[in-house]
């Protein structure tokens, strides 16, 4: 078992770190620049390189039904979760098979909103809230806890 994090604008590193640990579980960073992560054995950083998905292809290359991925990327998540991953997102809500398809539609609408009205006028996720973070702590211990009982 282990858990990848798309970790170039992931703002639960820390959380992600604790849980880890107290659940014996490898983490492994994958970003496209080099920053600070713990120095830990369970704890890897993988920086790949800055080409356009790099670190999306080195996640769902690995992804299987034994890995937890965190993203909020959309696309990533739909990839991971056809490879038999457990994806959550850094709010904690989870992608699931059920959810994935109208979460990658309601994405390809709002990029054709984009597209055709601009980015000004279309307003961005809500701010990231102490909330969304226990939410995520939640959701990746319970993810975690059923992958290590093989529910």
């Amino acid at each position: 078992m282990q858990i990848y994090v798309d970790a170039d604008a992931c703002p639960v590193k820390d959380e992600i770190y604790k849980v880890a640990y107290r659940l014996e579980v490898p983490v492994i960073i994958v970003s496209n620049s080099h920053f600070r992560v713990p120095q830990h054995p369970l704890i890897s950083r993988v920086v790949v390189s800055d080409a356009f998905d790099a670190a999306d292809d080195y996640i769902a290359e690995r992804a299987s039904a034994k890995t937890v991925v965190i993203t909020s990327d959309i696309l990533l998540a739909d990839r991971c979760i056809k490879a038999g991953s457990v994806v959550i997102a850094s709010n904690g809500k989870p992608f699931t098979a059920d959810s994935i398809g109208s979460a990658v539609a309601t994405r390809a609408i709002m990029a054709d909103l984009r597209a055709g009205m601009g980015t000004e006028n279309i307003g961005g996720p809500p701010p990231f809230t102490k909330a969304d973070r226990s939410n995520f702590l939640s959701s990746l211990d319970q993810a975690l806890m059923r992958l290590k009982r093989g529910v």
